[in-house]
């Protein structure tokens, strides 16, 4: 099983990682600011993730991380 950890601190919301995602796990936390003011991404279901990595490959923060 993969693991997908967001850098929350350093993301702007753009949701380049939302839109690539094979899976559609990925959303923006509506619930939570980071310090910037930014909604981060988030992934919804961890179970669901195939470890593709396109998220971290389009995120030009370089915020994700993938672990398989």
């Amino acid at each position: 099983m993969a693991k997908v950890t967001f850098r929350e601190e350093r993301c702007k919301g753009c949701g380049l990682c939302i839109q690539v995602c094979p899976k559609k796990i990925i959303r923006e936390n509506q619930e939570k600011l980071n310090a910037k003011g930014y909604f981060p991404a988030e992934v919804v279901d961890m179970d669901k993730c195939i470890g593709c990595a396109f998220c971290a490959t389009i995120c030009p923060d370089c915020v994700i991380t993938v672990e398989k």
